[in-house]
């Protein structure tokens, strides 16, 4: 009971917060854009946090096309990831989640990575509704900031977690395979 009135709470907050935006900002322009973006990722953080959802769909299984990565890297996903690096977050992510090599800090991190990316498809849906209603009601001009920031913060984070997850199976299969 306490779980769905907390996940009915968030639900209405990310509605309220969504609709003073569209009042306050209006609903084009790189500032929609990027504050639609982060108020949506605080919002399925919280979201995500609350459900603590097992996450074992066979949608998060690497399909056989995926596992060497070669599709991700001629996406540029590589380019990405120097970018995450460039702009400071990926220092940012390692500070308050560090990388170590036991099992558990590992099985955790491969954790996180389907959280990452069930969040991520969630505001890439969400996003991709207000650009049509934007392009709809205002012209695609109004609304390319929300197809470019739609790919740089959501996509393409989406494709990295698909990147990485079967490099972290590899390395949880040596790491249990040592006595």
């Amino acid at each position: 009971m306490r779980k769905n009135l907390t996940l009915l709470l968030i639900t209405l907050a990310t509605v309220a917060a969504t609709y003073g935006l569209i009042l306050y900002v209006g609903m084009h322009g790189f500032v929609f854009a990027w504050t639609l973006n982060f108020v949506l990722m605080a919002c399925v953080f919280a979201l995500t946090e609350t459900l603590k959802s097992p996450l074992d769909y066979p949608y998060f299984d690497a399909k056989v096309w995926e596992r060497r990565g070669k599709v991700y890297e001629t996406c540029g996903i590589n380019f990405y990831r120097k970018l995450l690096v460039w702009t400071g977050w990926e220092k940012l992510n390692k500070s308050s989640n560090p990388v170590e090599k036991d099992s558990q800090a590992l099985s955790h991190l491969h954790y996180r990575t389907k959280q990452s990316e069930f969040g991520h498809v969630i505001i890439l849906i969400i996003v991709f509704g207000f650009n049509i209603v934007v392009a709809w009601r205002f012209g695609l001009r109004e609304s390319i900031w929300l197809f470019v920031l739609n790919i740089l913060l959501n996509l393409y984070p989406i494709l990295l977690q698909r990147y990485n997850r079967p490099r972290l199976e590899r390395a949880l299969a040596i790491v249990h395979k040592k006595p």
